[in-house]
């Protein structure tokens, strides 16, 4: 075997080219993404699908296969196994005609149970769920064998046919594997691999009542497939044995290698499916898509590309241990990316009219803008202007304190792409608020820039109020509070959630080229942050966009302080 270069390449990437290079598995890679439709997939997915798909990528003979393991029908639905699919698709990969389903194999599945209790290798336990948790042990005491445990195996095959035929009720007996009750490991100790569900199967119906349990299946439709690299998190390292059992015992003609790297854990969110479900049904967030969730199908409706989640994913890299990831590394994958592919735009998030007293009351005209400052295949468009527009409440203070160059009484500032205006009046209403700033502006600087040199210290967005859409913005930051919420197992996570997590301006006004948006589309909104369009929600006369995420790391600036 010639030597390989692996000095660039992670510990799994290492192991694949090894076993190319030697001819193992007959020069075949083939790797599986096997997830359960019992939920949406979420950023922790995400890294396992850019794993196993891009692992197959990256070579002439890779072959990544998509499996549903499809065995728990009561919590499982062709909505989630729908959107599952969706989900990978954006991130950008294809499963061609690889696509199977654990309940494809059934049929396969159940002779092959029958064959470990021909074998004197799996019994029928009547044990209560109770009992089983007794006699199974602790870490630091051996299990107990199960008195049904030498059950014949002309009697265990009765029991076992009379459970697939419906005889039984729901927990009445299971079927578990003859391994060692005294095992260190305790997935060892007599592991189920059936048990009794009266449910209907999204996919099968009521043709079974008995269902496999995941270690069984998982092992054995990975063998069926000749999947060569079987993938997974961590959690999993102590079901290897048993997977190896299961290959092994039944000499299956396929031995898939399963290999465990550490799983996403990342910063401010939860990974837990349970939990976010739990979220979904307790109606603190807005459903799976809510653009605050980590799930894929809600990044995809706050802005984030698919881009960006497999450059993230890329970035983090596979591990062998357990770590922490920071929010800040996902947040800027996405922010690097849209710095480059999002055209910019105006919008005033909270207006402010300005009159421009010296500018004639019916004129109008366009500017051309720029659609990005370093890209000028992206063009140019006009936006209009005229004697009445809106600027942010942010820009303009009436007593500036040091270091704030915005516009303020008797001071000059720069509109974008348009003219130098200055300050000359400040209106407001009976309490004092601030309603309306009457300026004067220079013609000669039209563009932005003044004929005689003179320099303005800031340059502010704008909108004509003659022409602006009136949109809702919404403001999302991250959906909890506290870096880790699990980390006291006293506390539910729960309390930790962000209270300012979602923040909607129902009255900000936008460019009126921002009609024309579509749920394809990202942009900057200039010297606010990046956005996209909430198909969702928006309507055509009144977008509803949501922000990604903010031009800076707002919160490693308040970790800083």
């Amino acid at each position: 075997m010639s030597e390989i270069d692996t000095s660039n390449l992670d510990f799994i990437r290492t192991i694949v080219a090894q076993d190319l290079a030697a001819g193992k598995n007959d020069g075949r890679l083939v790797t599986r993404f096997p997830p359960e439709p019992n939920g949406y997939l979420h950023i922790g997915h995400a890294k396992s699908i850019c794993l196993n798909f891009g692992l197959a990528q990256e070579y002439p003979q890779g072959v990544c296969h998509m499996r549903f393991d499809d065995t728990n029908p009561e919590k499982e639905s062709v909505e989630y196994t729908e959107a599952i699919q969706a989900d990978v698709k954006w991130l950008g990969f294809d499963w061609g005609e690889n696509l199977f389903y654990a309940s494809d194999y059934f049929d396969v599945l159940y002779d092959y149970a029958v064959q470990l209790v021909a074998m004197g290798k799996a019994y029928v336990c009547s044990l209560t769920a109770e009992e089983m948790r007794a006699y199974r042990g602790t870490l630091k005491e051996p299990g107990k064998n199960s008195p049904h445990r030498q059950r014949s195996v002309t009697e265990n095959l009765a029991l076992l046919e009379g459970m697939k035929n419906g005889e039984f009720s729901d927990g009445a007996h299971v079927l578990r594997a003859k391994i060692d009750m005294a095992s260190p490991n305790i997935n060892m100790r007599d592991p189920i691999i059936y048990r009794i569900r009266k449910v209907s199967h999204h996919r099968t119906g009521d043709k079974w009542c008995i269902y496999p349990m995941y270690d069984f299946t998982h092992s054995l439709s990975d063998a069926m497939e000749k999947i060569t690299h079987s993938l997974c998190t961590l959690e999993f390292a102590d079901h290897r044995p048993l997977y190896d059992w299961f290959l092994d015992t039944l000499q299956t003609p396929c031995h898939p290698q399963q290999i465990e790297f550490a799983r996403l854990n990342l910063n401010f969110t939860v990974m837990s499916k349970r939990k976010l479900m739990q979220m979904v049904d307790e109606k603190l967030v807005n459903g799976w898509d809510d653009p605050r969730m980590l799930t894929i199908s809600g990044l995809r409706r706050r802005g984030y590309t698919p881009a960006s989640i497999r450059r993230f994913c890329a970035e983090i890299g596979v591990a062998k241990r357990e770590s922490r990831i920071d929010m800040g590394i996902l947040e800027n994958a996405v922010r690097d990316d849209l710095n480059d592919i999002a055209p910019r735009r105006l919008a005033v998030l909270h207006p402010l009219k300005v009159v421009i007293t010296n500018y004639p009351e019916e004129k109008e005209e366009e500017l051309t803008v720029a659609n990005h400052p370093k890209n000028p295949e992206m063009g140019t468009r006009l936006i209009p202007f005229s004697r009445e527009i809106y600027i942010d409440h942010d820009d303009f203070l009436e007593e500036p304190p040091k270091k704030f160059f915005r516009l303020a009484p008797g001071r000059e500032v720069r509109l974008r792409a348009a003219y130098f205006i200055t300050c000359n009046e400040v209106v407001k209403d009976a309490e004092g608020a601030i309603i309306e700033l009457r300026c004067s502006y220079d013609p000669a600087s039209r563009g932005g820039s003044s004929p005689d040199g003179r320099k303005v210290k800031a340059t502010l967005h704008w909108v004509s109020a003659r022409h602006a859409v009136a949109a809702e913005i919404r403001l999302y930051d991250r959906l909890f509070n506290q870096a880790n919420p699990e980390a006291d197992p006293d506390i539910d996570f729960k309390e930790h959630l962000n209270p300012d997590s979602l923040q909607i301006l129902a009255d900000c006004r936008v460019e009126p080229s921002l009609l024309e948006a579509t749920s394809s589309d990202y942009f900057q909104f200039e010297r606010v942050g990046f956005f996209h369009l909430d198909s969702k929600e928006s309507r055509p006369a009144r977008p509803v966009f949501n922000r990604t995420v903010t031009l800076r790391d707002t919160w490693a600036k308040v970790a800083a302080q």
